[in-house]
């Protein structure tokens, strides 16, 4: 693993404490500083990291807190409070 990936998934643990403390601006920051990161070196974001953050405002997700998740026709929807939709597929 290389210095970007461990830097990426550090952030990814600071964004996470970030919002479980409340501190939504802080999460955000991370969360744009991760982005960033894997934009000038290539890299794609871990998969638990793009499932947990909002594309359109770069919030943390959390459930309950910031966002709604439902099951929809095989699919979970995740509506963050900015009001973006994310889909994922599941297999029931």
């Amino acid at each position: 693993m290389d210095i970007a990936a461990e830097r990426i998934e550090r952030l990814h643990e600071l964004a996470r404490a970030a919002a479980t403390e409340g501190d939504d601006d802080r999460a955000r920051y991370y969360v744009r500083l991760a982005r960033r990161v894997a934009e000038r070196n290539r890299l794609t974001l871990p998969r638990t990291f793009r499932r947990f953050t909002c594309d359109r405002c770069d919030a943390y997700l959390r459930p309950g807190q910031n966002a709604r998740v439902r099951l929809q026709n095989g699919h979970v929807v995740i509506t963050c409070d900015c009001g973006a939709h994310a889909r994922y597929p599941y297999e029931e």
